[in-house]
């Protein structure tokens, strides 16, 4: 890995308060890309595999569904792939293509006359194997960014779990201790108080009833991880990726209204409870006061 000294001390400075981007995450790529050792630029690439992963599931149940171009592969490269493992044969990009990603693929046409299967629930299984993939990176800050994502989605579905008397079993992905612990443990922090240092903040996030402020609580814990995981690797890749991931929560920010914040809620319990109008109602009545 090298070190980046000049395109780190070129780079603005950047707040989530921030009212306005000052790169788009595709742009900081393409200005990055060529900058950057081509183990690095692995490190990248993998941030934009999460949104390889929305679009190749909604294009396998949707093949008019258009893709979020901020993914690293084309609706025609994705047909290419299909092609060649319905066919058994290879094709270029399914040479370069992470082995999660064919591993999904090859299952979802094995399976793809259950039409019961969601698409929630080939995202759901989608996501696992991004974060198992994802978790074994050998850049310990980037394996232990994903760790912590796991976990935050995990620990916040449990408690959503327990609120609405749902089987959390059934909603946590992944396979490590938290996600083990989440699924059997009853104590009120799922006996994770000693493990994960910031299960109280959570614990006191879910109790937010509203879900915007929810949302950024959430996402300055993120935040200030990088900004502490990075102190120490200033010109490093990790503070590249870090900038990288920084300017995605701003995008997200720029944009996140009300409407956005109702659209989360009935993702986050209508995915899980059929039902949910009267939960989705008082959502709205402490939002509109």
């Amino acid at each position: 890995m090298g070190k980046y000294y000049c395109l780190i001390a070129g780079l603005p400075d950047v707040s989530l308060e921030d009212s306005k981007q000052t790169y788009s995450v595709t742009e900081f790529r393409d200005e990055i890309s060529e900058q950057l050792s081509k183990k690095d630029k692995k490190v990248i690439d993998l941030f934009f595999r999460k949104y390889d992963n929305a679009n190749i599931v909604g294009f396998l149940q949707n093949p008019t569904y258009t893709f979020d171009k901020r993914g690293l592969y084309t609706a025609e490269q994705m047909v290419a792939v299909m092609t060649a493992l319905k066919n058994d044969e290879i094709s270029p990009d399914l040479k370069t293509m992470p082995a999660y990603l064919a591993e999904f693929i090859r299952t979802y046409i094995a399976r793809e006359d259950k039409p019961q299967e969601t698409q929630i629930l080939w995202a759901d299984r989608l996501a696992s194997i991004y974060y198992a993939f994802a978790t074994k990176n050998k850049n310990a800050f980037v394996s232990d960014w994903y760790e912590l994502n796991l976990n935050i989605n995990n620990i916040l579905t449990a408690f959503t779990c327990r609120t609405h008397e749902l089987d959390r079993a059934n909603y946590i992905i992944g396979d490590n201790l938290v996600s083990k612990a989440l699924r059997t443990s009853n104590a009120r922090d799922f006996g994770l108080g000693d493990e994960i240092d910031y299960i109280p903040a959570l614990q006191k996030i879910v109790e937010e009833k509203d879900l915007i402020e929810r949302e950024k609580k959430v996402d300055v814990l993120k935040w200030n991880w990088l900004e502490d995981h990075t102190f120490f690797k200033t010109f490093d890749i990790e503070s590249v990726f870090a900038y990288l991931v920084k300017l995605d929560l701003i995008d997200r920010w720029v944009t996140l209204d009300k409407v956005t914040g109702e659209k989360t809620f009935r993702q986050l319990v209508g995915r899980m409870k059929k039902g949910s109008d009267n939960t989705l109602a008082k959502f709205k009545k402490n939002n509109n006061k």
